[in-house]
């Protein structure tokens, strides 16, 4: 399939070597919702989750001196339903700096994400959203995502 990305965008294939830039993205994406929080807890998750199965691809901006910085991610591995106990893709994360943002970066990037679930055989894709995050909930319904079910928390 082909992914539209903006011009002097590109898509990379992380590798291994990519562990420290996707835990800078994931503190990144949750500090823009929880400012005052501190998620250095991040690198146990990567370390915990991060293989050659749970694959992560870049976008990256050409700049004009030839040299690229990396503006987007997704990151994808295992989901299992709880209902039909069926394995699936889940998306560990979507990330697009802000001001990369409404150009069509993180659909080609969902795109990317459920072509490769589609490649494994998968029949569905999930994902969580925090219900603030309504630019994120608005472009998942516009990919055609549903809610399945809601995370509920009690603070004791």
């Amino acid at each position: 399939m082909s992914y539209k990305l903006p011009a002097n965008y590109q898509f990379v294939t992380g590798s291994s070597l990519d562990r420290a830039t996707l835990v800078k993205f994931m503190q990144k994406t949750y500090q823009e919702l929880f400012p005052q929080q501190n998620f250095s807890h991040l690198a146990v998750t990567v370390e915990k989750y991060f293989s050659a199965q749970t694959p992560v691809w870049w976008v990256e901006e050409k700049l004009e001196n030839s040299t690229a910085i990396k503006v987007g991610c997704l990151w994808v591995g295992n989901g299992i339903d709880q209902v039909n106990a069926d394995r699936h893709a889940h998306i560990f994360l979507l990330y697009v700096a802000p001001e990369h943002r409404r150009q069509g970066i993180g659909k080609s990037l969902m795109q990317l994400g459920e072509d490769w679930a589609k490649s494994r055989g998968d029949r569905q894709i999930s994902l969580q959203v925090f219900q603030s995050n309504q630019p994120a909930i608005n472009l998942y319904q516009q990919l055609g995502y549903q809610v399945q079910s809601l995370s509920m928390v009690k603070y004791i």
